[in-house]
């Protein structure tokens, strides 16, 4: 039998450790996003879980489960499933850092959240005290990092894993996709505190059309470097505070965990 991918983080007692912990789990990807190409995408989620007092204040340690329904070394494709369940304090460290993806559970859909708790809800609440301008930042320096690599190797790009989209397009469409995506979304946190999911159009519709190779890579960099312009106004101008509300996420970080061992869900 093929062995399940995830490395290390697939182990049986992780996948306990989710699935008895798990307070919120959402759809993310390109599926939330709205970006989905027939025949092109699996499904990615993400969950959230509160792990067991012995891996926080005792001597285990539990920082995250992924589940991939293809073997290890095989990519996912379409009606695989790619699952991520992180600690609530991994995730909230990430959160807090203004990691891009992370931060999509505060804002999915209703249709879109899987699995939910009351303490799942205080979570998406909360969002106020984790987004700050610091988020904007990151998004510009992933937005920056798949430029580079989307232009090494002749628009291969050093991390391309879809020789198939090269060989139709001339260049990894999906890969830039993300790279707009990634810089409109990061416009859009820093304007109004949100980010809409799935996108808005006409974005959605353009970055469809990036991805079945109807724009060319010049226009999609041409694109990302008007968001970039963009996010480095608005980061002198952003309603977000300039940091978090480290305090504010600490005290919740707290009391959710004493109330999910206490049983109070």
């Amino acid at each position: 039998m093929a062995k399940l991918s995830g490395g290390k983080w697939a182990r049986d007692e992780y996948r306990r450790i989710a699935e008895d912990g798990t307070i919120l789990r959402c759809l993310v990807g390109s599926g939330v996003h709205g970006l989905s190409i027939a025949q092109q995408d699996d499904r990615d989620e993400m969950g959230i879980c509160i792990e067991p007092p012995e891996y926080v204040i005792g001597l285990r340690s539990f920082d995250q489960y992924i589940y991939r329904s293809q073997p290890e070394g095989h990519r996912s494709g379409p009606g695989d499933l790619d699952l991520t369940v992180y600690s609530l304090r991994k995730w909230m460290r990430l959160a807090l850092a203004g990691n891009p993806t992370v931060l999509l559970p505060l804002f999915v859909p209703r249709e879109h959240v899987v699995l939910t708790s009351p303490l799942g809800e205080d979570l998406r609440a909360l969002a106020p005290s984790i987004l700050s301008r610091q988020a904007g930042r990151r998004f510009a320096g992933y937005l920056e990092a798949q430029r580079r690599s989307l232009l090494s190797r002749e628009g291969k790009g050093r991390d391309v894993t879809r020789p198939e989209l090269i060989a139709a397009y001339g260049f990894d469409t999906k890969f830039c996709g993300h790279m707009v995506r990634l810089g409109m979304q990061g416009v859009e946190l820093l304007e109004t505190g949100r980010i809409t999911l799935p996108m808005p159009e006409p974005a959605r519709t353009w970055i469809r059309e990036l991805r079945t190779g109807q724009h060319t890579m010049a226009e999609a960099l041409a694109a990302a470097e008007v968001c970039e312009r963009q996010i480095d106004a608005l980061l002198k101008t952003s309603p977000l505070p300039e940091h978090p509300d480290h305090e504010a996420a600490g005290k919740w970080l707290v009391d959710a965990y004493r109330r999910a061992w206490a049983g109070e869900w």
